[in-house]
């Protein structure tokens, strides 16, 4: 009996931490500077920073312009494109 509780705890254990493996998440906080769509303007330093949210996004508070935000994003690929070596291909020709 305590094999099979011993076997339970370890498989919710390990599938937990598939669960809570994923992409890495990353946050800027700053003042809202503009609104467009599905775009937020936060400023961070000197710099300005373009923010897309979408359906799912859950917004916490009244958002608008003004309203000091702390946005929590992952970074997503939109196109990979695979430059060749030049180098290995003229090593592969000699």
């Amino acid at each position: 009996m305590k094999k099979v509780l011993i076997l339970a705890c370890a498989f919710i254990f390990v599938a937990t931490m598939a669960l809570a493996a994923g992409p890495k998440t990353y946050q800027v906080t700053g003042p809202v500077l503009e609104i467009k769509g599905d775009v937020i303007v936060v400023k961070k330093g000197n710099d300005n920073w373009e923010v897309t949210r979408d359906a799912v996004t859950k917004v916490t508070g009244d958002l608008k312009v003004g309203s000091k935000v702390t946005i929590e994003y992952t970074m997503t690929a939109k196109k990979i494109e695979v430059k060749e070596d030049k180098k290995a291909d003229a090593k592969k020709k000699k």
